[in-house]
């Protein structure tokens, strides 16, 4: 089991952002609640299923598809918090490859980096999601 409490409060986080998303948000808040939703469990797979030498380099892929679907949405819907988002997963790709590449262990400086980069992206989603929603709720004067 769990050592600790934090990594389900992640991922209760996420699923509730997610849901939020989907069900509140417009089309571009409910394709990035897709993307978030995949890329997590595209993560979870590849720590638990695939040996250590190649988890990092999956997790490169996950971060550069998740960030190229960020840019692609970005382009089609001109968001201001895609733009964050997109940024967000940039910093999250270069902490994956500075790591792969100086084959540095993963410590506590990466967990809290990658934990801001993750809080970060979803905060930005949360943030469309609700100016969506409010988009919606307000009538027009």
């Amino acid at each position: 089991m769990y050592q600790s409490l934090l990594p389900l409060i992640g991922w209760a986080v996420t699923l509730a952002v997610c849901v939020l998303a989907w069900w509140k948000g417009g089309p571009a808040e409910r394709t990035g609640a897709l993307l978030i939703i995949g890329a997590a469990v595209a993560v979870w797979l590849s720590h638990n299923l695939l040996p250590p030498t190649i988890a990092g380099t999956a997790l490169l892929v996950i971060d550069a598809a998740m960030a190229m679907g960020f840019l692609i949405l970005a382009i089609r819907y001109a968001s201001l918090w895609l733009g964050g988002a997109m940024l967000f997963q940039a910093a999250q790709f270069s902490l994956h490859a500075y790591y792969l590449v100086m084959e540095r262990p993963y410590d506590r400086l990466y967990s809290i980096i990658n934990n801001i980069d993750t809080a970060g992206v979803l905060v930005c989603i949360l943030t469309g999601t609700m100016v969506a929603w409010r988009r919606t709720t307000v009538r027009p004067a």
